[in-house]
């Protein structure tokens, strides 16, 4: 977890990162069920609908496209 806030905090993010240990979330949304975590992107709105969902991603212009959209 403190390498999730490292994370964030070196990137200036403004919102919340999940850190699922135990894959509760992950199990749920289908991120969790091949035995080990994949790496996806949500963007849950206020209401807690997922309005978009990143499976795969560039690492490199990942962050940047997410940011544009919910900016």
């Amino acid at each position: 977890m403190k390498t999730n806030q490292s994370f964030a905090d070196k990137n200036g993010f403004q919102f919340p990162l999940l850190c699922d240990t135990d894959r509760v979330l992950g199990k749920a949304y289908g991120a969790g069920d091949s035995g080990s975590a994949r790496r996806i992107s949500y963007i849950i709105d206020e209401a807690g609908v997922i309005t978009h969902a990143f499976s795969s991603v560039n690492s490199g212009s990942h962050a940047a496209e997410v940011l544009g959209m919910v900016s």
